[in-house]
């Protein structure tokens, strides 16, 4: 297996964030359209509007534990430990990032966005599992 196919779970976490700054743009636009906030609100970012808070709080979830994940790809590729096991776990990761912002930017209920948070945690942490037993 190609040692660079671990960049394709990333990429795919990359092409999120980027969607979820779309949807916060437009979320801020309809929120001004609407005249529930004003422009100038988004200087000092310290009043999201409703419309867009989930989004933005969804966002600064993408730049917690996926940073994790990303420094791990980066390992397990540099020390030859990206075969297909750690593949896999990776879209498992990144499918579950999904899955957890597709729940936080709609309905957002803990109740179904918790399991989604903790899958990818657990299989996060295998991955560095993983990545250490790679080293040896």
């Amino acid at each position: 297996m190609n040692q660079t196919a671990i960049f394709w779970p990333m990429l795919a976490h990359v092409a999120l964030v980027y969607g979820i700054y779309v949807l916060m743009f437009l979320r801020r636009k309809a929120a001004v359209k609407a005249g529930s906030t004003r422009i100038s609100q988004f200087r000092e970012n310290t009043n999201e509007p409703p419309e867009s808070l989930f989004v933005r709080n969804n966002l600064a979830n993408q730049f917690e534990l996926p940073v994790l994940f990303h420094a791990c790809c980066l390992a397990l590729y540099a020390v030859g430990g990206a075969g297909l096991f750690a593949l896999v776990l990776a879209w498992i990761f990144v499918l579950s990032r999904y899955v957890h912002a597709f729940i936080h930017v709609t309905s957002n209920r803990i109740r179904y966005r918790q399991p989604a948070f903790s899958l990818g945690f657990l299989v996060l942490a295998i991955m560095w599992i993983w990545l250490a037993l790679a080293i040896n």
